[in-house]
């Protein structure tokens, strides 16, 4: 909860998107959740579950201990939440442009928190006792953001699919 509150807080602070005066207002009685927004609530639920259980069972088929599997798929799912802030940030243009990937500063500086504080779970003895973690290693590491590459990169096609289809 604390990286998705963090990580949302941060689109508080963004500047609108692109032409969106130039779009339509929702009629005022359609209902807030369009079949567009739940098909992408679905996906990424989808998605965020296949991710985190796959590295889980990963862990598990490795031999690791049930403490490291835990916090392999911890991890996976705060850079999941991270990758998909990306995302969100550009629901009706591409992500993968300068101005996307800079975002502004509140965005990073929600990202740095967000990641510094999951090393200290991940990687501080003292953390690492509380909340029950284990410290993973470098190829575990690159995994775990190679899955979050592999989700953002399948939404960002949806969206561009989706997008095409709805010009049309």
């Amino acid at each position: 909860m604390i990286t998705a509150i963090t990580l949302g807080i941060a689109l508080a602070f963004e500047p609108t998107e692109e032409n969106t005066m130039l779009r339509p207002p929702r009629k005022r009685n359609e209902s807030l959740l369009s079949g567009g927004l739940l098909w992408h609530i679905l996906l990424v639920a989808s998605l965020f579950l296949a991710g985190v259980f796959s590295m889980y069972e990963y862990a598990i088929m490795k031999g690791y201990s049930e403490v490291l599997a835990r916090t392999i798929a911890m991890n996976t799912l705060v850079v999941l939440e991270i990758f998909h802030l990306f995302f969100i940030r550009n629901m009706y243009g591409t992500s993968l442009n300068r101005k996307s990937v800079l975002g502004t500063r509140v965005v990073w500086g929600a990202i740095i928190v967000v990641t510094v504080g999951q090393f200290a779970i991940t990687y501080s003895p003292w953390l690492q006792t509380i909340f029950q973690t284990q410290a993973i290693g470098l190829f575990d590491g690159v995994l775990i953001v190679t899955v979050g590459v592999i989700m953002f990169c399948i939404i960002e096609i949806e969206k561009q699919i989706r997008l095409k289809v709805l010009k049309k």
